[in-house]
């Protein structure tokens, strides 16, 4: 069957299928490290990583993220060890499942592609789809299938590990009890903007901590650029199909647009009832009295039991073999046009039938399909002359002195970008290639443009650089607000620490909790049954309430935590409310209990994959890992 896939498929992917290769990373420690000089990222018992797949993986990683260009080169670093051990851990998943004999038959792997939705037409697979996305997206379906063959092992290896995990009774009774559990407590909030609002600050304090963070409201580097670029969307506006071009086309690709040999018949039926064999009868009476030259449809209207067939003299309209049951759909393919058989067997009863016209396969008629061939032919014809516009910007690149010549020779407009950083702008957006052409030293002194640069599948565009502008700090006088009112909420953060603090010693000394919560300028709310699911609670207070420990049977449990709103909650636990595990939807409890079942199953297939590793011969390139970023 692959093979067979293979041999007739041709075309362009959708970008969502590439999430068909991708692999999860399970990151379970770190790496020995030793210095080998190959080419080779890391070897595992004896089978390379290449370098290769290591930067590629590593590319990928920085297109998917483009913040990471600008980390820190040593977390930078970091994001590179966990890519490579990424990439170990598959391999050592890989070789055990060579060794244990792990296969996946073409059958398999033939019907997983048949199954995604970006390879059907109608709900069915289509050969000549599958290969045009392929195609389009640079994969043979040889590279692909292999992929999914790799993939699919792994995913058989997790489902069997995970599969196999089971939650203990005494597990689950413990969750269902804690799920349940519910706590009376006591809250009073700390606003801190109330407390901002208190706080006072000097020009000394404004001028000390503006200076003694240097690297604090920063202009980044920027450049303002001018540069022309070419859309497909643009060149699609102008493409113009005629008739004559549709029509080739039609009877070019005519093979893709076969119809199933088709017939057209009439049925009467008669339904099984309590006897079947009167029922038979019945029909094969029918077809001795069409047979003596009674009409057919008025014995289909008077006799027939099919409601919505019988008023029409039995008429099924135009069927294909698929559309019809086994024997039924066996004796009108098999008939003769005009002739009537009978009785035909069916699940419903029996059938006297009549073939009317046979509908030979062949091409669909132009119409049918013209919407569908003119798209593509406008699809092509706007990939061509945008391929032909980004060569034609190619060559006049080599010999225009300046942007505007570049623009003139092309025919297109210069647009231009104000103020574009590292990071993006408008109207470019956030794109690691387009960043790295502009700020390109070269670019960026104004010495020359830009290579050609693909911001995207759809657009193309050649940069110069106006205006650079280094990173610069701002002035004081033009961020005074800003740090004041960092310096207000640093204080109110310490105010209100403190103020909680202060309750709860008043509380720990046996005050009353609505007089110290008004003290410290809380106000304290009314005791509240808490549950862990309760709506509209405030998460980080419900997380400390729960974890904290149970109160004593004469002492409540006091603490305080930050809350969602920025400040700091006192609370005091006064009890617990046994858990009645029956009183938790169904729904809930089964969820819960597939949710720990799935994180035992978890748990255990990173172990098993944490043992692969401790037992391999692992090998690692300290060169490679240290090189600098390719983007």
């Amino acid at each position: 069957m692959l093979q067979n896939i293979r041999e007739k498929f041709t075309g362009w992917i959708a970008i969502s299928i590439l999430a068909l290769i991708g692999v999860t990373f399970i990151f379970v420690g770190g790496a020995n490290f030793a210095f080998i000089g190959s080419n080779y990222a890391a070897k595992v018992d004896d089978v390379e990583i290449g370098l290769g797949q290591f930067e590629a993986a590593y590319r990928d990683e920085l297109q998917r993220n483009p913040t990471y260009a600008q980390l820190p080169e040593d977390i930078r670093l970091q994001l590179r060890e966990n890519i490579l051990e990424g990439l170990i851990q598959q391999r050592v998943v890989d070789n055990y499942l060579s060794e244990a004999g792990y296969q996946m038959s073409d059958e398999q792997i033939t019907a997983m592609i048949q199954r995604v939705p970006e390879f059907q037409v109608d709900g069915k697979f289509d050969m000549e789809t599958y290969r045009m996305l392929l195609a389009q997206n640079g994969y043979e379906p040889s590279d692909f299938e292999r992929a999914q063959r790799v993939s699919l092992r792994r995913d058989q290896l997790q489902r069997a590990i995970r599969g196999s995990a089971l939650m203990s009774p005494a597990a689950y009774r413990r969750y269902l009890n804690l799920a349940a559990e519910q706590r009376i407590v006591r809250l009073a909030a700390l606003d801190p903007d109330v407390a901002a609002a208190e706080m006072t600050v000097t020009d000394e304090m404004i001028t000390e901590y503006y200076d003694f963070n240097p690297t604090l409201y920063q202009l980044p580097e920027s450049a303002d650029v001018e540069y022309v670029e070419i859309q497909r969307s643009d060149v699609a506006e102008s493409v113009v199909i005629t008739e004559e071009e549709l029509i080739e086309y039609y009877e070019f690709n005519q093979d893709r647009y076969q119809q199933d040999e088709q017939r057209q018949a009439s049925h009467i039926l008669i339904l099984f009832g309590d006897d079947e064999a009167a029922a038979e009868a019945k029909a094969a009476d029918l077809v001795g009295r069409i047979a003596a030259g009674e009409s057919f449809e008025e014995l289909a209207r008077e006799y027939s039991e099919d409601g919505g067939t019988s008023d029409q003299g039995g008429n099924l309209g135009t069927l294909t073999r698929t559309q019809l049951p086994g024997d039924l759909g066996g004796a009108i393919f098999s008939m003769s046009e005009g002739a009537v058989e009978g009785p035909v067997k069916s699940d419903f009863g029996f059938h006297v039938v009549r073939l009317d016209k046979i509908l030979e396969s062949g091409p669909l008629p132009l119409d049918q399909v013209r919407a569908e061939l003119t798209a593509e032919l406008q699809d092509q014809k706007a990939e061509s002359l945008f391929l032909e516009l980004e060569r034609k910007l190619s060559d006049a690149l080599f010999d225009a002195q300046d942007i505007n010549s570049l623009a003139e020779a092309v025919g297109i407009e210069v647009k231009t970008a104000v103020g574009f950083t590292r990071e993006g702008g408008e109207p470019l957006g956030e794109n690691v290639s387009v960043a790295d052409a502009i700020f390109d030293e070269a670019v960026l002194s104004g010495q020359q443009m830009s290579e050609l640069i693909e911001i995207d599948a759809n657009r193309t565009a050649v940069f110069a650089v106006t205006k650079h502008s280094p990173a610069t700090r701002q002035a004081l006088e033009d961020v005074r607000d800003e740090v004041t009112a960092t310096l207000k909420a640093q204080q109110a953060e310490q105010l209100i620490a403190g103020r909680a603090d202060e309750m709860l010693a008043a509380l720990e000394a046996g005050a009353d909790f609505a007089e110290a919560a008004a003290a410290v300028g809380a106000a304290a709310e009314e005791p509240v049954l808490m549950s862990r699911s309760m709506q509209g609670a405030d998460q980080l207070v419900s997380v400390a309430v729960f974890t904290a420990v149970k109160p004593a049977q004469d002492k409540p449990t006091l603490g305080s935590t930050r809350n969602d709103a920025g400040g700091y909650t006192v609370y005091s636990i006064e009890s617990v409310v046994p858990g009645r595990p029956e009183a938790l939807p169904v729904e809930q409890r089964d969820q819960g209990k597939q949710q720990l079942t799935d994180q035992v199953g978890i748990a255990e297939y990173v172990a098993f994959v944490q043992a692969l590793r401790a037992n391999a011969e692992i090998i690692i390139n300290e060169d490679a890992l240290a090189a600098p970023d390719l983007l």
